[in-house]
């Protein structure tokens, strides 16, 4: 397990290995990354950064505390904390002769097809310019229902829109532990997850969700979307100096390393999607049709649920309500909810204009 044979590297660093206790800023640590980023790009690996520490930036700039902060109040911290994070970027990195550039993204960015692919041809252009990103959320003007939430998911779809082989997770802990180890003396680091079912079934994630920057959880489920993406994920301690280095030398951390095969760019998007905007239900028949490699049809659907337009993520549910697929409707949820049941030749009567017979598509459709 070894980071030499990853082209593409995602870096996730949070706030509180930027800023300590919301006060100082550890300098001599972002120096020793990046050296650490500059050793790596000398092994012509392409590197993107996915660092949070923006809104603690801000609130120490203008000496705030980030505790009850109101949205409104936030994104105005964000906003003038985004200069502060840059501006301690590029001071730092120039010093290496690393260039930085800055990217801000909402949830929709990596959602919607359109974006998401302007999104990486945007990355890979950087990497033609020899630029280093730099991506945030955008959390000026980012509100609950357009959140990631948290940086790990964010870096998560980083790794999967930009088809990269390995996410560094950089959190205040060395990894994944079978227990809470800031609670039980008897916790042991994981140091390999190659199934996320069967190697952290006895693991009480619930349980161990107070350690760790953003908590645990947070860090599972981005693993999930780099499983699905074939892209390998590490969480490994960050507080330590050159914290890169210390991950080839001593190998102290969790691995989890995806043994699904580069998916289809198209159907890799579809299945990581965090938000689906609705569900469709569906008889027995239809599941059969679609297991058997056949396209979704109007005839075979039961139910919709939610309010969605053409080309939006929606879960694909059985009989008993159990979710097998993810697809992209070729209609809205309200043309839907028209034509469900009809047979395919009825569909243009019942709209009154020409569209697809396929509601969705076999090519936009992946089991789950």
């Amino acid at each position: 397990m070894q980071l030499k044979n990853s082209k593409i590297i995602i870096i996730k660093i949070g706030s509180s290995l930027l800023v300590e206790n919301n006060k100082k800023i550890r300098k001599k640590w972002l120096a020793s990354f990046a050296k650490d980023v500059q050793r790596l790009k000398s092994k012509n690996k392409r590197i993107i950064i996915v660092s949070s520490g923006a809104i603690a930036l801000g609130c120490k700039k203008m000496k705030f505390s980030k505790r009850n902060l109101k949205l409104d109040k936030s994104q105005a911290i964000a906003s003038i904390g985004q200069i502060e994070l840059m501006n301690l970027f590029s001071e730092t990195f120039s010093k290496y002769n690393l260039n930085i550039s800055q990217i801000l993204l909402t949830l929709d960015d990596t959602e919607e097809r359109r974006r998401s692919i302007n999104a990486k041809r945007t990355l890979e252009n950087l990497f033609q310019l020899n630029y280093i990103p730099i991506v945030n959320e955008n959390d000026t003007i980012a509100t609950s229902e357009i959140k990631y939430g948290d940086n790990d998911r964010l870096a998560s779809r980083v790794a999967q829109i930009t088809n990269a082989d390995t996410l560094i997770l950089l959190s205040d802990v060395d990894g994944l532990f079978t227990k809470n180890p800031k609670k039980f003396k008897d916790a042991k680091l994981i140091k390999k997850v190659t199934d996320l079912k069967k190697d952290i079934h006895n693991v009480n994630i619930k349980g161990i969700t107070e350690y760790g920057s953003g908590g645990m959880n947070t860090k599972i489920q981005a693993a999930k979307i780099c499983n699905l993406a074939g892209c390998n994920m590490i969480i490994a301690n960050g507080l330590n100096m050159y914290p890169i280095n210390q991950i080839e030398k001593k190998n102290n951390c969790t691995w989890f390393i995806s043994k699904v095969s580069k998916l289809h760019a198209r159907k890799k998007w579809i299945i990581s999607s965090i938000s689906p905007k609705g569900e469709l239900i569906i008889d027995d028949g239809a599941k059969k049709a679609l297991i058997s490699g056949k396209s979704l049809l109007a005839a075979g659907i039961k139910k919709v649920s939610g309010k969605f337009k053409k080309g939006d993520h929606i879960k694909i549910l059985d009989n008993k309500r159990k979710e097998f697929a993810r697809g992209l409707s070729s209609f809205s949820s309200e043309e839907i909810d028209k034509i469900l049941g009809c047979h395919s030749k009825e569909i243009e009567k019942i709209l009154g204009y020409i569209s697809k017979s396929e509601v969705v598509h076999k090519d936009d459709m992946v089991e789950i």
